[in-house]
């Protein structure tokens, strides 16, 4: 008999403790959100370019990110021929939906890896610091598809304020414009990116 009672004590212990098991297992998921400014280093017609934009999304459990992303050329960077009204630097940018995949988002440094699937145009425009013919050419424009995978190294410098260090190789299609060709406009970029919001 007391063999029977302390099996049931051990058995009934057991089961208090154990968690219960269903067949789906659903959980409350978190939501955050957050806004970023961002900087790209790269090759533009075989010279320095720097691309400035941002990035934006919902956060899905600390995990996964879906957004846009958008980015324009901030330099002069010389097209490979004189525009129709004497321009002579090239017109970029570019911008769609935006991917991201957090890994450990809640440690000091983590990795996330994102993609960028949209679309963009090139032209030719005046430079920055006279503003003549400024902006572009609608004539000349062309429009192209781009996909640009990435990864980032993150920073959690406070719980609303993120910085990010990374690499993104920018693939693009459709470019026929005089001012540029898919080979000058594609390659790796460095990033630099700071991030506000609900992680």
């Amino acid at each position: 008999m007391k063999s029977i009672i302390l099996f049931l004590v051990i058995v009934f212990s057991v089961s208090a403790f154990a968690q219960e098991q269903t067949l789906f297992d659903i959980k409350e998921v978190e939501h955050g959100g957050y806004g970023a400014f961002v900087m790209k280093f790269c090759s533009v017609n075989n010279e320095f370019g720097v691309l400035v934009g941002g990035r934006g999304g919902w956060i899905i459990d600390h995990t996964f990110a879906i957004g846009g992303a958008g980015y324009g050329l901030a330099n002069n960077v010389h097209s490979r021929v004189v525009g129709p009204w004497g321009e002579r630097f090239v017109n970029f940018g570019y911008g769609g939906l935006d991917l991201e995949y957090i890994v450990n988002s809640d440690d000091l440094v983590h990795l996330s890896i994102h993609s960028l699937v949209g679309a963009g145009a090139v032209g030719f425009r005046g430079s920055w610091e006279g503003n003549q013919n400024f902006g572009m050419d609608n004539r000349m424009g062309d429009v192209f598809f781009v996909l640009e995978p990435g990864v980032n190294i993150d920073l959690n410098v406070t719980k609303w304020f993120r910085t990010s260090l990374g690499m993104s190789y920018r693939y693009l299609s459709g470019v026929s414009s005089e001012s540029t060709t898919n080979t000058d406009l594609q390659g790796p970029s460095a990033m630099l990116s700071f991030r506000f919001g609900k992680f």
